[in-house]
């Protein structure tokens, strides 16, 4: 059989993504486009009946839902992920604590993780928002985000889709350019790798965004508020004064009747609940305590 987690794997640079990161965490405050789609996020969770305890924040300080997860959960503890100190940095800055240890407990039921993952089986919801699409590996980071859920947890994120800029991908493609980003996931792709990491019944979904602009130079000062182009196959130098020049003017051609340039995001969107184990009479199976307890109260539960 292939190795289908091999050929998932994306041409990411490691060392591109340390380097937005460092360049978004030095931002007032996280992409307003963050904040929105964790706004639209957010009213997702009243579909869902299970008041969680604890939750985890992955990418808490751009991932701008923190305030949001505390209105809708006021009685939970909160663990906020973050993938460098300085991020962590951030989230401590934002609950109004001093920072000094890669992981500390906070007032207020906050606890910041610095690229460390929880207590298995210790949350009920997993939030992630804004940031999947910078992974290399997705399918290795559900695996982690369900060994951290309880039995009766439940994953829910957002990222960019693959319609994502397309029109600038177009753009570039035509004047023979390196690609301009990385290639995003499909959504169905996405729903695959959750049951493969241990989900059940994941459901997802998507909407298109368009954004306009004035000028070529507001796309572009947007565009770098949002993140960077971390592809491997980026054009490996620097850009000139006169390259950029020219992109400013090629980049008129995507204007419509009244003039200002338009992009379009695709938001992925997607949740999931942690799969019971599956219990095979006659097979020894290790299950805790915990799923023990979720698997028998379901078959308790009429069908």
């Amino acid at each position: 059989m292939p190795d289908t987690h091999a050929a998932q794997t994306r041409s990411i640079a490691a060392s591109a993504v340390n380097a937005v990161l460092r360049r978004l965490g030095g931002q007032a405050s996280a992409p307003w486009l963050h904040e929105e789609i964790a706004r639209r996020m957010a009213e997702r969770l009243a579909i869902i009946r299970l008041q969680p305890q604890r939750i985890v924040d992955w990418w808490s300080f751009l991932g701008a839902g923190g305030a949001l997860l505390a209105q809708a959960y006021p009685q939970a503890r909160r663990m906020l992920v973050e993938p460098t100190p300085a991020l962590a940095a951030r989230s401590a800055e934002a609950h109004r604590v001093a920072w000094w240890s890669p992981r500390r407990l906070f007032g207020e039921g906050v606890e910041v993780l610095t690229d460390t993952d929880p207590p298995p089986g210790s949350v009920q919801l997993l939030w992630s928002n804004m940031m999947l699409h910078a992974v290399q590996d997705p399918p290795a980071l559900m695996s982690r985000w369900q060994a951290a859920l309880a039995a009766d947890g439940f994953v829910m994120f957002s990222c960019f889709g693959p319609d994502t800029v397309r029109e600038l991908r177009g753009l570039y493609a035509r004047l023979g350019w390196p690609v301009p980003t990385i290639d995003f996931v499909d959504m169905h792709d996405l729903g695959d790798m959750l049951v493969h990491a241990g989900f059940a019944d994941p459901v997802m979904d998507q909407e298109t965004i368009t954004l306009h602009w004035a000028t070529p130079a507001a796309l572009l000062a947007e565009l770098r508020s949002l993140g960077g182009n971390v592809s491997t196959d980026r054009f490996a130098g620097l850009r000139t004064p006169r390259w950029r020049a020219r992109l400013e003017r090629e980049l008129r051609t995507l204007a419509g009747p009244d003039g200002r340039l338009a992009l379009r995001f695709e938001i992925s969107y997607g949740h999931a609940f942690k799969a019971l184990p599956r219990v095979q009479p006659g097979q020894p199976t290790t299950v805790s305590l915990d799923e023990m307890r979720t698997l028998v109260r379901s078959r308790r539960t009429p069908g």
